[in-house]
């Protein structure tokens, strides 16, 4: 189990408590950080927040597409941009969920704000859902951005070839063995040897 905080607003109290409540979270965090903990914070949703500001905040006359008051916006650019790497302190890591492809177009412009602006990006799949294949990633959509800066040459090179076979399948076929070679294996190194010994395509899986 994992020590950790729930810090939560139920969907039926006013938009004012789920913005104060996000406050009161990411200030603790902060705190924690300076008194040199690693602090995770996981949001569900930055797309939810983002309506919940576009209630409360005070109106700035300028509207966007979807009704989306642009002053509505900077709160969760601002909660979302707190993770970061103290010096001779800890770390906050920030993991949002941002809600898509859900027929509102407010939901789209929140999420092209912060589209872009993580480090990682971990796409869905309701498809793999629906066959209830977990975790339901859609592989060939999700990354970590400056790839090239976190990992070694030789350890990046076999991280690209992975990629590249799993482009070339059908996602469900990419996903299903991306978790096959994972259970196999115990640790990302054991993992990434795996992929550099073994050739697959979608002809051979060996």
């Amino acid at each position: 189990s994992v020590k950790g905080e729930v810090i939560a607003s139920t969907f039926d109290r006013p938009a004012d408590d789920h913005t104060t409540v996000a406050e009161l979270a990411i200030e603790r965090a902060k705190r924690l950080v300076e008194l040199g903990h690693d602090v995770v914070v996981l949001l569900d949703s930055i797309t939810r927040l983002g309506r919940a500001y576009n209630i409360a905040a005070p109106a700035s006359g300028r509207i966007l597409s979807g009704g989306v008051d642009s002053a509505a916006l900077y709160p969760p650019k601002k909660f979302f941009g707190a993770a970061r790497n103290i010096e001779d302190g800890g770390s906050l890591t920030i993991l949002a969920t941002a809600l898509v492809e859900t027929g509102s177009r407010m939901d789209e412009v929140i999420f092209e704000e912060f589209k872009g602006t993580g480090n990682m990006e971990l796409k869905l799949d309701r498809r793999m859902a629906d066959k209830r294949i977990f975790p339901a990633v859609d592989v060939d959509a999700s990354g970590t951005r400056k790839e090239e800066i976190l990992m070694g040459s030789e350890e990046l090179n076999i991280v690209w070839k992975l990629r590249r076979v799993l482009h070339a399948l059908e996602p469900q076929q990419a996903l299903e063995l991306l978790l096959e070679k994972m259970k196999g294996t115990k640790s990302n190194v054991e993992f990434l040897m795996q992929i550099q010994k073994t050739t697959v395509g979608p002809g051979n899986e060996g």
